[in-house]
C-alpha cells in the first residue's frame, strides 16, 4: 500500500534542487493554465516602445575604436606609407582603430632576425607575450624554440616572428574576424618589408588570414605561393604550439611539416 505520509523537507529539498528549482514563487500553487485571462480594462497598459536608432541600440565603440571600414582604410593607408619595419612598428603604435590596443598592456610586433629567409606568422599574443612584448615567449613560445631547434634553426639567427594581430585580445580568445581585417594590413606590409623567402602560417586564423585556408588539419604541411606584392613565395600553415600541448599526439604532423621546412631551405641554400 502507497504511504501517504508528507515527504521528509530535507529530501524535498534535495530533489528540487537536482530537478534544477532554485526559487519558489508562491507558497500557494497556482494552475496558470486554468486560471481565467485578466479582462483587457483591468490589464496592465503594454509599456511604450521608443524606435532607437541603431547606433543608440548599439553599445558605443571604446574610445580607441572607429567604425571598422573607416579603421581598416586607415590601416591600409598606414602601413603602406611605411618604408621600413621600425616606421611600420610606430604606425601601428599610433594606430586608434583597433579596440584591442585599449585592453592590451603592449604592442607586440616582432622578435627575431628581420633579414632571415624565413618568417613565422602566429594568431595573437598572449598573457606573457603581452607583458613583455615580444611574441611566443610563453610556453607554446619555448615548444615553438625546440622545434626550429630540431631542424637546427633558432630565432635570433635564423627566422622572424610576428602575428596576425599585434594586441592580446581578452582572454586569449580567438580573434574576431572584424579584427582580423582592421590588422590585415599591417601584417601583410610587415611581410612584404622583411620579404622572406618562406612565410609559414601556424595556427588556423593565421592560415586563413594570410593564406584563406580552413580546415588546419587538413590543410596543413601543403606548400602554396603567397603573394607579397612584389614577389611570390613559398607558404604553408602548420599546427600552433599551443594546440600542440594540448594534443601531443599531433606533434608527428607538426614533425612532418617541420621537415617539409628543412627540406625547403636546404634546396635554397
Amino acid at each position: 500500500m502507497m504511504s501517504t505520509a508528507a515527504p521528509d523537507p530535507v529530501e524535498l529539498l534535495a530533489w528540487y534542487a537536482e530537478m534544477g528549482v532554485t526559487e519558489a514563487l508562491d507558497e500557494t500553487p497556482h494552475d496558470h493554465f486554468m486560471e481565467a485571462p485578466q479582462p483587457a480594462a483591468t490589464r496592465p497598459a503594454p509599456p511604450q516602445l521608443v524606435r532607437a536608432t541603431a547606433a543608440a541600440a548599439r553599445p558605443a565603440l571604446p574610445a580607441t575604436a572607429t567604425a571598422p571600414d573607416d579603421a581598416a582604410l586607415t590601416a591600409r593607408t598606414m602601413a603602406q606609407q611605411a618604408t621600413t619595419l621600425d616606421e611600420l612598428k610606430e604606425a601601428l603604435a599610433q594606430f586608434e582603430g583597433c579596440a584591442l590596443k585599449a585592453t592590451a598592456k603592449n604592442l607586440v610586433f616582432s622578435d627575431g632576425n628581420p633579414a632571415a629567409r624565413l618568417m613565422l606568422v602566429g594568431e595573437a599574443p598572449g598573457a606573457d607575450e603581452d607583458r613583455i612584448g615580444l611574441p611566443f615567449v610563453g610556453r607554446s613560445g619555448q615548444l615553438l624554440d625546440r622545434m626550429l631547434a630540431a631542424i637546427g634553426l633558432n630565432r635570433k639567427e635564423h627566422v622572424y616572428i610576428a602575428n596576425l594581430l599585434p594586441w592580446r585580445p581578452p582572454g586569449n580568445r580567438t580573434p574576431t574576424p572584424q579584427e582580423v581585417a582592421i590588422c590585415l594590413p599591417f601584417i601583410q606590409r610587415q611581410i612584404q618589408l622583411a620579404n622572406p623567402d618562406i612565410l609559414v602560417c601556424i595556427g588556423a586564423p593565421s592560415a586563413q588570414g594570410l593564406l584563406g585556408l580552413t580546415g588546419i588539419l587538413a590543410s596543413r604541411g601543403k606548400w602554396l605561393e603567397y603573394d607579397t606584392g612584389t614577389r611570390r613565395i613559398r607558404a604553408m600553415a602548420t599546427l600552433h604550439p599551443a594546440y600542440l600541448l594540448r594534443q601531443p599526439l599531433q606533434k608527428r604532423l607538426a614533425w612532418r611539416d617541420l621537415r617539409a621546412l628543412k627540406a625547403a631551405l636546404d634546396a635554397k641554400t
